[in-house]
């Protein structure tokens, strides 16, 4: 037991000095300063679309958006001749953010400027306007060829288009306000000069550039002070600190392509659980019989719950054996998603890790969960490992919570964000549906903010 505290306090102190280092690449041990000094306000809540009616049957289906979404109410102003001009211009050079300037209907937009003020122009202009900044704010692909993406992006509330063409013409700054939603990662920044370098005889590096450039307009443009990031097909988690600097990253594993495939989250980190315990799905209980098997013979490490209307409730024990590890981050949300520790560890040394039933299993997961409570919890050093050395469930609410986004790039900065850009294999065959959907005519925007598909929960680390 010493030796198991003496190794968690060492963890520890890696993780906590991580977090305080400058230099992502070069964190050295020294004391943890101050939560206060680390940590950002608390976010605004985003506005979220209401959540879907469930149902719940073995592995749950819990329904579909029925509410019909409708297209998005786009402004008409007054365009002074100048102003048209100068949006023109960016028309002409959008190509450079990976969009397509034909979108925009610039040979529309160039016969009213040359017919000169009224009505014509200002619905023209006021059309391409909205229509561009849409596409930099919040993407330009449809929301039906975005597969499971259930990351919903504030943006359009935040910065809605009404105020930007107002501003825009107020300032007379048309380039500026459009230039002011670009993303801001480093990834983004890295694919711009990558599709810049990259020969236009070369479309296919072009296409899935674009794709992932599209990719972080569908996320908020301000990812938070403190947040983490999963990219699924990366098998990777990062930890990142102000101004998108990377603090570490660790190996993940992720949903096995198919119906467990981990979906696209935008979520917070609510708890840290120590020597978690997990529910059983009934699709494990019923469906492969854990639960009668179970009742017969009874197994160290479950316990077996018969409930009134006769079904089981098979819960497993905290333990080594655990299926959760020794740590579980809660990030509540209605796929039942989130990230834990793990006994199967040899998985983290394969170089294709999609194993699981859809959770996220995380390398150094304790190391990253105490990262979390000192920071979130302002929880001192000792009870953390007193936590994690218990071997009882003990769960620790964040009082401030951190962002945590599992997005899905198949093309960004290597691991160490070096600037180097690299691929990724398109584990669950989502780059097509993004490319097709740039083959075919803009679409007009809707009130959908995420995908229409059914949210299944995945509560199963197996």
């Amino acid at each position: 037991m010493e030796l198991r505290k003496a190794l968690i306090a060492g963890m520890f102190a890696v993780s906590g000095a991580a977090v305080a280092a400058q230099p992502a690449t070069t964190a050295q041990p020294r004391r943890t300063p101050a939560p206060e000094v680390l940590l950002p306000a608390p976010a605004p809540a985003p506005i979220v679309a209401p959540p879907a009616p469930t149902t719940k049957s073995g592995a749950p289906v819990i329904g579909i958006p029925e509410v019909q979404p409708l297209p998005v109410n786009e402004p008409v102003m007054a365009w002074p001749v100048a102003d048209a001009r100068a949006l023109l211009a960016v028309i002409d050079t959008i190509e450079s953010e990976g969009l397509f300037s034909k979108d925009y209907q610039p040979e529309a937009l160039r016969a009213a400027i040359a017919a000169g003020p009224g009505q014509a122009l200002d619905a023209v202009a006021s059309k391409s306007f909205a229509w561009l900044a849409e596409d930099l704010r919040d993407g330009r692909t449809p929301m039906e060829s975005r597969v499971q993406w259930f990351a919903v992006d504030p943006d359009q509330d935040v910065t809605p288009t009404t105020g930007l063409m107002t501003k825009a013409l107020a300032t007379h700054n048309v380039a500026g306000t459009l230039a002011e939603l670009a993303p801001t990662h480093p990834d983004y920044q890295a694919l711009k000069a990558a599709l810049a370098t990259t020969p236009r005889a070369d479309t296919a590096t072009r296409s899935k550039i674009r794709i992932n450039m599209d990719r972080w307009r569908w996320l908020r443009r301000d990812l938070g002070e403190i947040y983490l990031i999963a990219n699924v097909p990366e098998y990777q988690l990062r930890l990142m600190k102000a101004n998108h600097q990377l603090v570490k990253t660790f190996r993940t594993v992720v949903g096995k392509p198919g119906r467990t495939a981990t979906p696209q989250l935008a979520e917070e980190v609510k708890a840290v659980v120590f020597n978690p315990t997990w529910t059983v799905p009934q699709s494990i209980v019923v469906g492969e019989g854990l639960g009668a098997s179970l009742m017969r013979a009874p197994r160290k490490g479950y316990k077996v719950t018969r409930n009134s209307d006769g079904s089981l409730t098979v819960v497993q024990q905290p333990g080594p054996s655990n299926s959760l590890g020794v740590i579980k981050i809660d990030m509540p949300n209605p796929h039942a998603i989130y990230l834990h520790d793990t006994p199967a560890k040899q998985y983290f040394n394969q170089p294709i890790r999609a194993e699981s039933h859809g959770c996220i299993r995380t390398q150094n997961a304790l190391v990253l969960g105490m990262t979390m409570a000192i920071m979130g919890a302002d929880m001192p050093q000792e009870q953390l490992v007193a936590n994690a050395t218990s071997g009882k469930y003990t769960k620790v609410p964040m009082t401030r919570t951190f962002p945590v986004y599992i997005s899905y790039f198949t093309m960004g900065q290597d691991t160490g964000m070096t600037g180097r850009v690299v691929s990724y294999a398109d584990i669950y065959r989502r780059d097509a549906p993004v490319l097709a959907s740039f083959a075919k005519a803009r679409e007009l925007k809707t009130t959908q903010r995420i995908s229409s598909e059914p949210v299944i929960q995945l509560d199963n680390p197996l």
